[in-house]
């Protein structure tokens, strides 16, 4: 007899539709979450948006604002490099970790996402709603499997968290200006171009992933650190703030 895939409840339902739009920056950052105007748009009760609200300001992506309901929390440049401070502690020793115990399911599960995601445009060359979310979501496939083989079930959870925050700062900071500005060939937009097809080229993931399958723990841990600062410098060409646009700073990696 064929099982029933469960459907979920009303709560569950609204918890996954906002937490999907406020990762892809569909409900964008700072954006009032009226009860009211979230009812008409997602088709919900009052309850079900009120316990899904609920349970999304527990992941700090929603806030609640004294007498005036609840709004998409908020990003910042600042927020951006404190999360990418965060990535380096919780993900190198997680890659390590990974590409010491891997086995070979492990290495086939990061060889196939790392196909899946050199199938998908990139931004700069396909800008569309439905090829950016492609290729996020195939990124974070990717970057899953290389750290599905880290033992530390806390280190995973702390991880999980900090991707989300993530996804939605680089969307919002640096993908979006970006587009934008090659859209409107504002000046220096070609820099900024530049290191948007850098962060989200397959190259690079092509390094990473064959030192990792190589077992070269040092040679995956550099690539990792300078993965993470790609998006970055992405991020501050769109902002306009070249001053600041070289190398991902040592001065960000704990210990060093």
């Amino acid at each position: 007899m064929e099982e029933k895939t469960p459907v979920p409840s009303k709560t569950e339902a609204a918890y996954r539709l906002l937490r999907r739009d406020i990762l892809t920056t569909r409900l964008k950052p700072g954006a009032s979450l009226k009860l009211g105007a979230l009812r008409d748009a997602y088709g919900l009760g009052w309850t079900p948006l009120r316990e899904a609200l609920s349970r999304l300001e527990a992941e700090k992506l929603v806030t609640a604002i004294s007498n005036r309901g609840f709004a998409v929390a908020p990003v910042s440049r600042r927020e951006l490099e404190d999360l990418a401070r965060a990535r380096m502690v919780v993900e190198l020793p997680l890659l390590l970790e990974s590409v010491a115990h891997g086995d070979g399911e492990w290495e086939a599960a990061v060889v196939t996402s790392h196909y899946r995601l050199s199938r998908c445009a990139i931004a700069p060359d396909d800008p569309s709603e439905a090829a950016v979310d492609d290729w996020d979501e195939k990124h974070t496939a990717f970057h899953d499997a290389l750290l599905s083989a880290a033992r530390s079930d806390w280190l995973l959870r702390f991880h999980a968290t900090i991707s989300d925050q993530l996804r939605r700062h680089h969307r919002f900071l640096g993908l979006a200006p970006t587009l934008r500005a090659a859209k409107g060939r504002q000046q220096g937009y070609e820099k900024a171009v530049v290191a948007l097809r850098e962060a989200m080229g397959i190259d690079h993931h092509t390094a990473l992933m064959e030192a990792a399958l190589d077992r070269d723990i040092e040679r995956s841990r550099q690539l990792m650190e300078e993965h993470i600062g790609h998006t970055l410098r992405a991020y501050i060409h769109a902002d306009g703030d070249e001053d600041d646009a070289g190398p991902y700073s040592e001065a960000m990696i704990p210990g060093k």
